[in-house]
């Protein structure tokens, strides 16, 4: 397989959470293999600095802020984006909310609410944008950021790990009706990852041992070794790969 399988010239990418830690990562990539890269998160300065980063190593990217738990910001993100390019080949949700992290009896309506917003309805209304102008081009590539706490919920991450395995099934599902598209739908399940997100998860003393302990590979990882995945996910690397979870966790799930 040559490189030419990883190119990504020509094609646009919408990257969300692209502000700081995994999804910078994952914007950065998807530009060095040429693709268009349209920058998202809810702030707008986070967002610029990404895409001049992007653009001053030599790639193509642009900031567009978007609250992905407000559809409405959705709507003008990708009306923005079919205006602009008439195109969409790939979508990356990542953004993502976990403003609680404790006990599952002592959690806050506001939190439980926010955390669905977020992480289920904003991934799927993503997609259904994304999956729309897809559908009106050669298809395309659309990349959920899940977790391992789908799989196996985390330790005072109730709430967070149910949307993340909401969020694995809504790939299958998604997967199963839009191939007929020549749409994919993957997902990338990280592992414990150094990010100002995970933040708590590094901070409590008891939780990263125990995590240490069930990690053959015995540290975390950092941020950029989840764009690999992604980037094969989002190529035609991957073109006969769909409804599939790609596991980057150090062996965690093992």
């Amino acid at each position: 397989m040559s490189r030419d399988h990883f190119n990504l010239d020509g094609k646009v990418a919408v990257v969300g959470g692209a502000s700081r830690g995994i999804g910078e990562a994952i914007a950065k990539i998807l530009a060095d293999y040429g693709a268009q890269v349209i920058v998202s998160s809810r702030r707008y300065d986070g967002c610029k600095a990404v895409a001049d980063s992007i653009a001053a190593s030599g790639g193509k990217a642009e900031p567009f802020p978007c609250h992905i738990g407000e559809l409405s910001q959705i709507t003008q993100l990708f009306d923005h984006v079919a205006q602009k390019y008439g195109r969409c080949d790939i979508l990356v949700n990542n953004a993502a909310a976990n403003p609680y992290y404790g006990h599952v009896l002592d959690i806050p309506v506001e939190a439980f609410e926010k955390t669905l917003d977020t992480n289920v309805r904003g991934y799927f209304y993503m997609s259904v944008a994304a999956g729309r102008l897809m559908k009106q081009g050669a298809g395309g590539s659309i990349i959920n950021v899940a977790s391992v706490g789908g799989v196996t919920p985390g330790d005072k991450q109730a709430v967070y790990s149910m949307t993340k395995a909401a969020i694995l099934n809504m790939t299958r599902g998604f997967a199963n009706e839009c191939a007929q598209f020549n749409i994919r739908v993957n997902a990338l399940l990280p592992g414990l990852t150094r990010t100002k997100f995970a933040q708590a998860l590094h901070d409590d003393e008891d939780f990263h041992t125990s995590a240490m302990f069930r990690t053959p590979m015995k540290r975390s990882a950092d941020p950029s070794e989840m764009a690999g995945a992604v980037l094969y996910l989002a190529s035609d690397a991957s073109s006969y790969t769909t409804g599939s979870w790609i596991t980057v966790d150090g062996g965690f799930l093992a």
